[in-house]
């Protein structure tokens, strides 16, 4: 496992984060033991930081991660770096944006019961509200750090304007936005500004929730539960091209020894602005199969190779609140 600084004053951290979004159950239904095997692989496998939200499954997911990490979080509670994100609340059933100073208090201080720690490594706003000025937000998070229940803070999903009214107020640590060879639009601006102004950046869905696995076909069926099954960037004629894209790909990475799957962390993880890349796993073996991205070097040749592959990908997003 490879280690690295996140942002300009943060802590030493593995390059690869374990994400547990799909504990919550937005991704079908959740195998506990399994889920509890994961995260002690990570943890076998070096993996330093583990990555969860208050939206997942509005506990159900911290709770897990908790339980799976209560061993060290009683006794060894530094060898840890545990990030939780608030700001989503329950609203008929779906998650709605709420990044009110109330509402913020009241998922850090229900993130920390879930996860059994008195403190969060990394607190960080899931998504901007836009009915909350975002210099409030900024003042409540800067609250938990001076209170002692969170060492650092964060946002994710945040734009350069978003995040340079936050930074009016106190300076943001990390950013945590979505990126992967089929979403590049935070090329733009995004990581610019993180670089400018010595934020970490931890990006999530580096395989494209799932299309860069090399695991899908065009019969791939998604259970009813599983965000993906309504979602029409998989399905039709652009998941086809797209499927075609990662074929290619497939053979790329195997002329060089490496699965798809570790070659698309492994390019997010070249971008010199990135320095963790989040990844999920159901199972030991999907963790143990991604982890050694992080030991990959991309070559220029090899990035260029990349961008010829997929110059005729289609954008493939991912799912807003409002959509889930």
């Amino acid at each position: 496992m490879q280690y690295t600084q996140l942002g300009e004053s943060g802590p030493r951290v593995s390059r690869i984060a374990f994400g547990n979004w799909s504990a919550g159950g937005d991704w079908g239904g959740v195998d506990r033991e399994a889920a509890i095997a994961a995260t002690r692989a990570a943890l076998d496998l070096g993996i330093t930081l583990f990555d969860t939200a208050r939206a997942y499954g509005f506990g159900a997911a911290e709770e897990l991660l908790g339980e799976a990490l209560r061993p060290e979080i009683k006794s060894a509670r530094e060898s840890l770096f545990i990030a939780t994100k608030g700001g989503l609340r329950s609203e008929g059933g779906l998650p709605a944006r709420d990044s009110s100073r109330a509402e913020l208090r009241r998922d850090l201080e229900a993130s920390l019961r879930s996860l059994g720690t008195d403190f969060v490594d990394l607190y960080q706003v899931h998504w901007p509200d836009p009915a909350t000025p975002i210099t409030d937000t900024a003042r409540t998070l800067d609250e938990f750090v001076r209170e002692g229940k969170a060492r650092y803070v964060g946002v994710s999903n945040y734009n350069a304007r978003q995040m340079s009214a936050f930074q009016q107020v106190r300076p943001i640590d990390t950013l945590q936005p979505p990126y992967h060879l089929f979403r590049r639009d935070i090329e733009q601006s995004i990581l610019p500004f993180a670089q400018e102004h010595g934020v970490g950046v931890l990006v999530y869905g580096p395989m494209a929730h799932g299309l860069l696995s090399g695991r899908m076909t065009e019969t791939t069926k998604f259970a009813s539960d599983d965000w993906r099954s309504k979602s029409d960037l998989f399905a039709g004629s652009a998941f086809e091209r797209n499927l075609s894209i990662v074929r290619r790909l497939q053979a790329f990475a195997s002329e060089r020894g490496v699965t798809v799957a570790q070659l698309a962390i492994a390019w997010t993880l070249a971008n010199p602005a990135v320095d963790v890349a989040i990844v999920g796993a159901r199972n030991p073996e999907q963790i143990r199969q991604t982890a050694p991205a992080a030991d990959i070097q991309l070559s220029p040749q090899d990035l260029a190779e990349i961008e010829q592959i997929v110059r005729d990908e289609t954008q493939v997003g991912g799912p807003a609140p409002e959509k889930m």
